[in-house]
């Protein structure tokens, strides 16, 4: 029996988001063995902080791709339109990982400022050894975040494009911890908990974001009012439909139930409505991507009686 057009599409887009998961968690696994090992060598508390924050990922990484398995799940009984918002919970994982990633590199530069208001200075015996890797990570999570980032806009993965996120996040830290090493190389310990603390809440800011969407998806808030406009758009294209009374979506992942009530001629028969509203399903099939179901329901409109 062939797969249908719509098996291969959640195939693909499957392959696609654990690819992403993936070659994340064997980059994060691999710098945070690299930036340890170097930081500890190197003699940089930046780097090595930085490299234990790569660790972190290593671990919300493996449970995002938990999730992301646990949503190829087939519909059941219980969960009739499948369990795709599973990656929405994996989002809201990478979300809270990202806000205590941004807790603690503020807590980071705080202390920093406290040892140099007490006298502490900035270590010249760090290596260029410790440069160089941070650099590296910025080169490696630059090319992470577009890439994921790609996958996340094809996808529509709530969890890949939160991930992309990260990616963007582990570029401004990675950047911090190079400020780091060149002030303590060139005897400026200011600029460190200054890079930190900046880096710290843009990473805040990123996470409050990612927990926000996240949750407005399990939540099952309404589709963007262009998207609304431009769906009572094609509706009232479609003959026989003469007015939009209600509109409501819900979000399964990247897939949509439409719920929808239609206005059409009071005097047709219900043969000729049914003809309308399947109408309006092909419609919508052909033009919104990942739709899964549609469900449709007609009102009269102008019965034709006397107006009292």
């Amino acid at each position: 029996m062939p797969t249908s057009p719509h098996a291969l599409q959640t195939q693909a887009r499957e392959r696609q988001s654990l690819l992403a998961v993936d070659l994340g968690l064997g980059c994060n696994l691999l710098l945070a063995l690299v930036k340890m090992v170097v930081g500890v060598v190197g003699r940089s508390e930046a780097l090595l902080a930085d490299g234990i924050n790569s660790a972190s990922d290593v671990v919300y990484y493996v449970v995002v791709r938990v999730f992301m398995v646990l949503a190829r799940q087939p519909a059941d009984e219980d969960h009739p339109f499948g369990h795709e918002r599973l990656e929405s919970i994996g989002a809201l994982v990478v979300g809270s990982f990202v806000v205590a990633t941004g807790v603690a590199v503020l807590l980071d530069a705080g202390h920093g400022v406290v040892a140099l208001l007490l006298g502490g200075e900035a270590g010249a015996g760090v290596r260029l050894i410790a440069l160089w890797v941070a650099l590296g990570t910025i080169a490696l999570k630059a090319f992470l975040f577009v890439y994921t980032r790609r996958v996340g806009l094809l996808t529509s993965n709530p969890a890949v494009a939160a991930l992309a996120a990260d990616h963007r996040n582990d570029v401004l830290a990675a950047s911090a911890a190079a400020l780091g090493i060149v002030a303590a190389r060139h005897g400026l310990p200011w600029a460190d908990p200054l890079a930190g603390g900046l880096v710290a809440l843009a990473i805040l800011r990123t996470g409050v974001g990612i927990l926000r969407e996240s949750s407005a998806d399990l939540m099952g808030s309404q589709l963007a009012q262009d998207i609304r406009q431009r769906l009572h758009g094609w509706l009232r294209e479609v003959p026989g439909v003469l007015d939009v009374e209600e509109l409501r979506a819900h979000s399964f992942g990247p897939w949509l139930v439409l719920e929808l009530t239609i206005g059409v001629e009071g005097t047709i028969s219900v043969a000729q409505g049914d003809a309308i509203a399947d109408a309006v399903e092909r419609m919508l099939f052909d033009r919104v991507e990942f739709l899964r179901a549609v469900h449709v329901h007609y009102h009269p409109v102008g019965t034709g009686r006397a107006a009292p």
